[in-house]
């Protein structure tokens, strides 16, 4: 009896979720909420629209139920433009690896010697047949990252550090590969398999695009945000499955490993205990967006190409544009100060009220050349300097930091203010 409760429980929870989402068609208008219906003022709607105008924002989406509530183009952008999702684009492959699993054209546990055939890398044959799909879906393939092209997918490029599983590195060109697997599986071009399974059901288009190695995602804006309200209603698009396995969409939003438990499959995972950057071979503590909702996980790519679905909320948010502020490869700190804004719409509600989960914090000058400014309300308790190789060393705990006697380069700061987790921000000396 408790069972079938359970069950019954389990199919009025989905079919509730289910009706409260809405599915855009392919050709037609697309339903809109207005922002004022859902409590959000005016001035902080201004503000935030002004904050991505400065951050050479091109185009911004924001769903709310899979309706329109936000959608706002900057220069000469339309919504027919179309635009780069770099490492964004990763949420896609993965989405179709999952799709491919369903159709039994692969399992992310084969060796991914059988598709790519034996010689795909440098390593011996025994080494090399220890790499599976699911190792490149976790960036835990063991190849070496360090010192190297890392978005070379030549089989003299490959070469063995660690044995997969044991060190997680954010390598380009073990994903890349990824899309190899999927026309070796399927007989099908990867831009064929991505749109005849994924983007014709769903009322989209998008192209892999080579630029050198690499296989970049090209879309619309519309077109990104279909694919993240797809992801967030858990691979169906009204009533349509894409990707049903129940098991691997809930895999590829939840910690993959436990060298860093902010990735999924190819996605990164907001709330969870650490979090490593691209690059870095050391864990920082804490969310890698304290001020967003803790469930949050996303797309991120170079420059800011950014996905992120929000479960809680019911939300789909998408930003494409130039880079917007640091140059790096996912996170950076346009990510922080666009969720502090998005969770402070509401009428009422303030920044300082909304960063329950994490503090208030801006750096400048940064780039600096010798005293880095804090600004923060809240107390400092303690303060270290990392550089890329790793070495942390303290430094006082003050508002004002002086930094003039190390070398150029980026470092890391992490930063423990009173009554909230660390932080890590990056600061540039010159």
């Amino acid at each position: 009896m408790k069972l079938k409760c359970t069950l019954l429980l389990s199919l009025w929870t989905c079919l509730t979720f289910a009706q409260e989402l809405y599915f855009p068609p392919a050709l037609g208008a697309w339903e809109t909420t207005a922002p004022a219906d859902l409590g959000w003022c005016e001035d902080q709607l201004t503000d935030l629209q002004a904050f991505l105008d400065e951050r050479d924002t091109k185009a911004f989406i924001l769903l709310k139920d899979g309706r329109m509530v936000l959608e706002w183009y900057y220069d000469d952008f339309t919504q027919d433009s179309v635009w780069y999702w770099a490492s964004a684009g990763k949420a896609m492959t993965a989405t179709l690896i999952g799709i491919a699993q369903e159709e039994g054209l692969l399992s992310i546990d084969d060796p991914t010697s059988d598709y790519l055939g034996q010689g795909w890398t440098e390593l011996t044959p025994e080494q090399e047949a220890q790499i599976t799909i699911r190792h490149q879906l976790t960036m835990t393939t063991g190849l070496n990252d360090i010192g190297v092209n890392v978005d070379c997918t030549d089989p003299e490029c490959l070469t063995y550090l660690q044995a997969p599983g044991n060190r997680w590195a954010y390598h380009n060109a073990p994903y890349t590969l990824l899309g190899a697997v999927i026309e070796a599986a399927s007989g099908l071009t990867l831009n064929q398999y991505l749109n005849s399974r994924l983007m014709s059901q769903i009322g989209g288009i998008g192209a892999y695009i080579p630029l050198n190695y690499n296989r970049i995602v090209f879309s619309r804006a519309r077109d990104m945000a279909r694919f993240g309200h797809l992801i967030l209603a858990n691979g169906q698009w009204g009533g349509t499955s894409i990707l049903g396995e129940e098991e691997y969409v809930t895999a590829m939003s939840t910690p993959s490993q436990d060298l860093n438990p902010a990735y999924g499959y190819l996605w990164w995972l907001n709330g969870q205990e650490s979090f490593q950057q691209p690059r870095l071979q050391f864990n920082f503590p804490g969310s890698i967006i304290p001020t967003a909702p803790d469930d949050m996980f996303a797309g991120l790519g170079k420059n800011d190409q950014k996905v992120y679905v929000v479960p809680s909320e019911n939300m789909v948010v998408v930003r494409l544009g130039e880079d917007a502020g640091e140059g790096l490869l996912a996170l950076s700190d346009f990510d922080g100060l666009l969720w502090e804004k998005i969770m402070s719409l509401e009428c009422g509600v303030t920044s300082t009220q909304n960063i329950a989960e994490g503090p208030l914090l801006t750096l400048a000058p940064n780039p600096v050349k010798d005293q880095l400014q804090l600004n923060t309300h809240q107390a400092i308790e303690w303060l270290h300097l990392i550089s890329l190789d790793g070495k942390r060393q303290a430094l006082p705990a003050a508002n004002q930091v002086d930094l003039s006697t190390y070398p150029s380069g980026i470092y890391w700061l992490e930063i423990k203010l009173e009554g909230s987790d660390p932080v890590v921000r990056k600061v540039v000396v010159n």
